[in-house]
């Protein structure tokens, strides 16, 4: 089972808090990081956009993702939120068994 860090970002902190909250609850995640607001300029729907948002860094496994995205996207106030799943190549052994262990 491969271990993922998943990233995602919200446009504020209860949206952030509900989120990682309810994805460690459901262990659908081991843990989730809140990063401090962070600016991000982006493309859409034809015009260049800005927002400060709070990124999340969410600690999973390949086993559970297609319900851990299901249930961000169920809980995230964007249309179309950023949801990135980034395989862990190397890890402390030790802690990437505690990331499996407390998933689904």
């Amino acid at each position: 089972m491969e271990t993922l860090l998943v990233i995602t970002n919200c446009p504020d902190e209860e949206a952030a808090n509900a989120i990682a909250l309810a994805v460690v609850e459901e262990k659908l995640a081991a843990c989730v990081t809140i990063l401090p607001r962070v600016q991000s300029i982006y493309r859409w729907q034809g015009g260049v956009e800005s927002a400060t948002e709070i990124p999340l860094l969410i600690k999973a496994t390949t086993r559970n993702y297609p319900a851990l995205e299901a249930r961000i996207k169920a809980l995230h106030p964007y249309d179309v939120p950023e949801i990135i799943a980034l395989p862990i190549a190397c890890g402390l052994p030790a802690y990437l068994n505690w990331v499996a262990t407390e998933t689904l």
